[in-house]
């Protein structure tokens, strides 16, 4: 069985963002990166997909430079080979972009599942999934919670959550599916695995390996752009409503949310 995650390095959750002084986006410097965090559900569930059947994981990531650790912690988690995407051209981009390049590495390799985060933490597009599926021709089923390969055929069933309920999906292989929070605990990598990670085989592959122009990836052939960042509004500080009995609290806090919040 021959998996592929598709993983992005994200700024980590706890990292403190903050947005350039003209608004083109936010300030990197210093900032730490991580695997974005629904990537590692991914990683794990292709994992114990091969410890059940057998095969080998590849990761395959676009990215600069930086991208490498992250790349290097999921191989030390117990992916067998990676593959980087690493060309100025394919940055920033949106998601149709990077599914393209995405597409093009991919249908250079043997695969017959390819696992994906629900979304990235740091636009929450969701999309680059979806996309990725159509480009290759193959189905897809997003933000599964329990995934099994059925026996006596190429076919997979997921569970996915639906609005007051659960949704059980049946389709044939190849199929991509994005995973989301539930679907496993990811396993955390050991010393051994780090130090096994710096051998593994990791293929950078540019432009020109992919095939692929210039104006068609990237920042040129995006479709969807940041016009402007900026920083939400202060939260105002809460108010402590005084008053000796609960009837003229009570009393207080209505002629506020009418007169001050207008909401009633």
């Amino acid at each position: 069985m021959n998996v592929i995650v598709c993983l992005k390095q994200v700024p980590d959750t706890e990292s403190v963002i903050k947005v350039k002084p003209d608004g083109s986006g936010i300030e990197t410097e210093g900032l730490k990166y991580v695997i974005n965090p629904y990537d590692e559900f991914a990683v794990e569930e292709a994992l114990r997909t091969k410890e059940k059947l057998g095969g080998e994981v590849t990761i395959v990531c676009v990215g600069p430079d930086r991208a490498v650790e992250s790349i290097r912690m999921a191989l030390a988690m117990g992916a067998d080979k990676a593959v980087h995407l690493n060309d100025p051209a394919l940055f920033e981009g949106d998601a149709l972009t990077t599914a393209k390049a995405l597409a093009a590495a991919i249908k250079q390799m043997p695969y017959d599942l390819i696992f994906c985060g629900k979304q990235a933490v740091d636009d929450d597009m969701a999309q680059v999934g979806p996309a990725l599926a159509q480009l290759l021709g193959i189905p897809h089923v997003s933000v599964i919670n329990k995934f099994e390969v059925l026996e006596g055929g190429p076919a997979a069933r997921v569970t996915r959550q639906v609005e007051g309920g659960e949704e059980i999906v049946e389709c044939p292989l190849p199929a991509l599916f994005t995973c989301q929070k539930g679907l496993n605990e990811p396993r955390y990598a050991s010393l051994p695995g780090i130090m096994k990670a710096k051998k593994k085989p990791l293929e950078t592959k540019d432009l020109a390996a992919l095939g692929l122009s210039a104006d068609e990836v990237g920042a040129k052939g995006a479709r969807v752009k940041a016009v402007r960042y900026y920083s939400p509004p202060e939260r105002q500080p809460g108010r402590i409503i005084e008053g000796e009995t609960v009837e003229e609290r009570v009393a207080q806090l209505v002629k506020l949310l009418r007169d001050e919040a207008k909401v009633i």
